[in-house]
This record gives C-alpha cells, structure tokens and sequence, in this order.
C-alpha cells in the first residue's frame, strides 16, 4: 500500500512538472516568435481571460473535493451524485458569463490599454471558459478516487496542447495564437471529462438525493472558495491589466516576462498542494487533524530549506537567464523579475495556504487574507506602475505578498490554537 503511494504521488509530481515545463516553454516560444511588442498584446489578453474568468466562473472545484470525500466517508452516494450534476451545471452558466464579459470587453479593448490589434484576440478568447469549464469537475472524480496521478498526466497532456498550439499559432500573430490555445483546450477538456466520466461511474449508483442539510452551507461554502478564488487571480491577471493602463503595453510584456519566477515556484509546489489537499482533506475528514497541522509544518520547514538556497544564485544570474531564455530584448525585466522572485519564494513557502483553508473547511480564511493582500496590491500597482512601469508593478507585488504571509502566519498560529473544533463557516 505505501509503495502503491509513493508511486502515485511521484507520478503526480511528475505530471505537474512536466506540465509546467511546457507552459513555461509556450511562454518563451511565444516571447520569441512575437518580440515584445506583441507579446505585449498576448499577455494582455491572457491576463483579461484568467481575470474574467475567475471572477464569474464559480470555483466549485473545492467543494467538491471537500464534500465529496465527506460523502465519499460517509456512503451518501445519491448526494455525491447531485452535488456534481450542480457542479457541472455552475460551472457552464459561469463560463458562458465569462466569455460573454469578454466579448463586451473586446471592442474597447484597444482604447483602454493604448494598444492597437485586441479586438480579434479577446473575441477569440471568450471560446476559452466554455472550453474548459467541465475539466474542474471531471478532475474531481479522479481526485476523490485518489488518482493524483492520473490527474497530473492530464495535466502535463493538457499542457503538450497547449504548447503545440502556440508555436503554430504564434508564427502566425496574437490572434492565431489564441486559436491554436483554444482548440488545445477542446482537445484537453475531451480527454479529461472522458476519464472523469469513467471514474464517476466507478461509484456505487444511487437515486439523487436533495442536498437539504448541506444547502446553505455548502452555498457559503462556494461562495467563499470562489470569492477566494478572485482575488487570487488578482495578484496575477488584475496587476498586469492595472498596468497596461497606466504604462504603455510594453511594459505589460516585460511584466509578464517578469512573472516567470512566480510561474516557476507556484508549478514546483503544486504538486505537494495537490496531494496535501487529497490526503489532508481525507484525514480532516476522519478526525485526525492533529495529522493536518504536522503536514503543514514539514512543507513550511522543507520550502523555506530550499529557498535558502536558491535564492542568491537566481536573484544574482537574473538578466542573464532572461537573456538566455527570452532573448536580450527581455533583459531590461530583471530588476522586475528580482522582485518577483522575492515575492515567489514567499508564496512557495507559504503555498500550503490554497489547500489548508478547503481542507479545514473554512475558505473564508483565503477571502480575508487575500482580499487584505488586493487591497495592498491595487493601488501600489497603479501608483508604481505609473512611475517606474514593469518594476514598479512588480514592487508593489512584493509589498502585497508581504502583507499576505504575515497575515497567514497569524491566521495559522490562531486556527493551531483554537484546537481540532474549527466550526465551518456558516
């Protein structure tokens, strides 16, 4: 059984990281095929669609994982069947509302960020949360049948789409690129809700059961993970949005070229946050949340361990990698990327602070912490951004994720003391 595990959470790591070299490889090619001006425009519109689609496609991925090993412990399987078919049917209406915000956004577009040629792109774009919109909860399946690893190899074959549909498109210009990423996504979402779909069917059937008890709590619930969710998504599609107003479009290139160190640590983590959220959820779930605060603890310490030492060498060598990795017309995002590394190995460090919150059942904490950090975040965006473009952008970053990991630190000390009787959040 252990070594049954270990196979799987390596095969898991393997998968997201896999996935991530790839995303990070569509992100070099695409800054070299397009130069900086029009990658300038790309990250525009990626920004405008990872914002969007955050803010009105509900985050209903976490209460399923979380209500779903519930049910899953309990044997309520006539509600683990209604509470997806819910999921499933949030998830559509959010990214049919999505893709509509980025159709009204498109016209006006060129006049809001000083940029010519995003009319097309952003109209291209609105395909993409439809597209994607039943991954979410076809992945759940697998997770509730502890299928990491199964769910990192879609990961990393989403990504390979991904990839191959920039390198084609961008050869072409911003728009085709944006197709090549659509049709990618298609093709993700058909594999992933075909296996998630099997695993579905792997549960024992039942006749749907109304969630009666659950309702309202797991309304708040939703609601809460999604308002979380959104303001997360500040940190990353609203900062270079913010600054593609105030500075001119190259800027936002940079930015984003900049961004490279937080892509970077965010994917090393993600393998650990996606098993801690698995097997914490479960434990949590089973009463033994002593298990839960010992997880979180040994990923602080072995994070914090290799920040040590990478942090010097990067932050020294920076304009030399983006020279080497993006060409010299990306170096003048070094003193922008050093700032960002600072802030990437905090959040690395802290990075247990997406799946504890799920796991507690308390995503509340997520909206309070990070809503302090976008209130950091805004207006030091606009105001450095004017001044100093995409270093200034990346400062203010820095100084919000400042804010945000004292802020956990307090918030964890708080919950570690209060006991194993944290109420979920009505």
């Amino acid at each position: 059984m252990a070594s049954r595990l270990s196979v799987r959470r390596s095969t898991t790591a393997a998968g997201i990281y896999v996935s991530a070299l790839l995303g990070f490889l569509a992100t070099v090619v695409a800054a070299r095929i397009l130069g900086v001006d029009d990658f300038a425009l790309f990250a525009i519109v990626l920004a405008a669609v990872g914002l969007l689609q955050t803010l009105l496609d509900l985050t209903v991925e976490e209460a399923l994982t979380k209500y779903g090993f519930r049910f899953v412990e309990a044997g309520e399987w006539g509600k683990l069947r209604r509470l997806f078919r819910r999921a499933l049917a949030v998830k559509l209406v959010g990214a049919v509302l999505a893709g509509i915000a980025l159709l009204v956004l498109a016209p006006f577009a060129d006049t809001l960020f000083s940029a010519e040629g995003l009319a097309v792109p952003l109209a291209v774009a609105a395909l993409l949360p439809l597209a994607q919109a039943p991954e979410g909860p076809a992945a759940t399946a697998l997770i509730l049948h502890g299928r990491t690893d199964i769910r990192g190899a879609f990961l990393a074959l989403s990504m390979a789409l991904r990839f191959g549909g920039v390198a084609v498109g961008a050869s072409v210009g911003v728009t085709a690129a944006m197709v090549g990423i659509v049709v990618a996504q298609v093709l993700a979402t058909a594999c992933v809700a075909a296996a998630g779909l099997a695993a579905f069917r792997r549960f024992p059937s039942a006749p749907e059961i109304p969630l009666v008890e659950e309702g309202r709590e797991l309304r708040s619930f939703v609601l809460s993970s999604s308002l979380a969710t959104g303001v997360v998504s500040l940190r990353t599609s609203l900062a270079p949005l913010l600054l593609g107003v105030v500075a001119p479009p190259v800027q936002v290139g940079l930015f984003r070229a900049a961004l490279i160190p937080q892509q970077g640590f965010g994917t090393l983590s993600a393998p650990v946050r996606m098993i801690l959220l698995t097997e914490q959820t479960q434990q949590w779930e089973r009463g033994e949340r002593h298990r839960v605060f010992a997880g979180v603890r040994r990923y602080s310490a072995g994070a914090a361990a290799l920040t040590a030492v990478v942090v010097v060498p990067l932050f020294v060598f920076m304009p030399d990698l983006l020279r080497i990795v993006l060409g010299s017309d990306f170096v003048a995002a070094a003193d922008a990327a050093r700032l960002v590394l600072v802030a990437a190995l905090l959040q690395f460090v802290f990075g247990w602070t997406k799946s504890f919150p799920v796991t507690i059942g308390r995503p509340n904490l997520r909206v309070y912490t990070h809503g302090l950090e976008t209130l950091v975040l805004v207006p030091l965006t606009l105001a450095f951004g004017a001044a100093w473009g995409a270093t200034g952008a990346a400062a203010a970053l820095l100084v919000a994720t400042i804010v945000f990991v004292v802020a956990w630190a307090l918030v964890f000390v708080r919950v570690r003391r209060d006991g194993v009787t944290v109420p979920v959040a009505p």
